[in-house]
């Protein structure tokens, strides 16, 4: 890639992360790769905002964009550092080996990592204070706390005279960029779809657990100017930034419920029996007008589940009975919304057993702080009858009146 203008002499570098078998944060799948973004002033003091993860040659990347201003790494005067992540800092040892000079700014908590992840001095680090500002030539940078967005010692940078918020990990989304589309009015209407998409996916498995923080964050930055929103990963937002900061306030509102009138379907079937009911489930939701997002455990990937249920008002799980507790794929599943906190649901379960049950036990003590509102469930022994067929469709009606009702509050 090559170095762009933001606006001025402030400048965005970037690489995208492409692997098809790279797993972020060793665990979410990125199958349309993702951009890692770092930010440039270039003023009396050159001024280096965020750095890279030191993998495949993503440190020489930055380093030869950098020369597209005439600019080594020897030439930047300060550093920023807005989040501790190896994303961000895996080439904080590199870079300050390099440069001796460098005055590191970071919040409080960060110092400390310096050393811990690449062996940085804490004496090169001036700790930040919640709105400190430092002026660099025509520029004035202030720094906000921003804890557990996603870190704990996270924080944004913003550049008073212009608006522009250097936001790292907040805001952001999968998605490789296309360097010459880089801005947000750059976009088809199709590609500003995609992105709005990878932004809830990378919520729900990044972010999401911590969406009290993103509130509390929200509050504190509602009274800049924001005129441009520059993320660690994803486009640029100059023609409307808004657009993404609503969307992640609606993303974190999801947590205190209600979500969108939607029902995430999560099922499994050992032998079949238990999906024999499935199209049967679907079909009601449907007819009922309510859209329907449907998974497979195992075969369809967490990440995605996520995403899907952390959007949905409404959960339901079709699980078989597994040595008398629920089938594995699917309580890994269950454990791992929980811990992203999908909250505030409305949940059905309904599966078959074989010589006796167990999976509804397991399930209501595994999810008994889950913040879930369970509205039942239906178990059968071995196929499903007729009767069985006829009981679960009036369950899942009854679920749809409460659902409805839920989400029109």
């Amino acid at each position: 890639m090559h170095i762009k203008k933001v606006v001025d002499d402030i400048y965005r570098l970037s690489v995208n992360i492409e692997d098809k078998n790279y797993l972020f944060e060793g665990i979410w799948p990125i199958p349309h790769g993702i951009s890692i973004n770092g930010y440039l002033i270039k003023a009396e003091k050159n001024v280096l905002i965020d750095l890279t993860q030191d993998i495949f040659n993503f440190p020489q990347d930055f380093t030869q964009q950098m020369g597209g201003l005439s600019l080594a790494i020897e030439d930047i005067d300060i550093l920023i550092i807005n989040h501790m992540e190896p994303d961000h800092s895996g080439w904080l040892r590199e870079f300050c080996t390099k440069n001796s000079k460098a005055v590191i700014y970071c919040t409080k908590k960060a110092v400390p990592l310096l050393n811990a992840f690449a062996g940085v001095p804490a004496e090169r680090a001036v700790a930040i204070t919640d709105g400190m500002v430092l002026e660099v030539g025509d520029y004035e940078l202030q720094f906000f706390d921003t804890p557990n967005i996603h870190w704990p010692e996270t924080m944004m940078t913003y550049e008073r005279k212009r608006g522009i918020l250097f936001s790292c990990d907040a805001f952001g989304s999968y998605g490789s960029i296309d360097e010459n589309a880089i801005f947000d009015d750059q976009l088809s209407s199709e590609k500003h779809a995609f992105f709005e998409e990878e932004a809830l996916r990378y919520y729900a498995n990044i972010v999401a657990t911590f969406s009290a923080f993103v509130l509390k964050g929200l509050e504190k930055l509602a009274a800049l100017e924001i005129k441009v929103l520059c993320p660690s990963h994803g486009i640029i937002w100059r023609e409307n930034p808004a657009v993404i900061i609503d969307l992640y306030k609606r993303y974190a509102q999801y947590s205190k419920g209600p979500a969108e009138r939607e029902v995430t379907v999560v099922w499994s079937s050992m032998y079949g029996h238990t999906k024999q009911v499935l199209s049967l489930v679907i079909e009601t939701l449907r007819k009922r007008h309510i859209p329907v997002h449907v998974f497979q455990v195992p075969g369809d990937e967490i990440g995605y589940i996520l995403a899907s249920a952390w959007k949905s008002a409404g959960l339901i799980f079709g699980m078989p009975t597994y040595e008398y507790k629920m089938f594995p794929p699917m309580a890994h599943v269950i454990e791992e919304l929980q811990v992203k906190k999908v909250t505030n649901k409305k949940v059905f379960r309904f599966g078959s057993f074989g010589w006796s049950g167990g999976a509804q036990k397991d399930f209501e003590a595994k999810t008994e702080k889950s913040g879930w509102d369970k509205l039942g469930s239906y178990e059968w022994q071995g196929a499903p009858t007729d009767a069985d067929k006829a009981a679960i469709q009036k369950a899942v009606e009854a679920y749809c009146d409460t659902l409805i009702e839920f989400t029109q509050k």
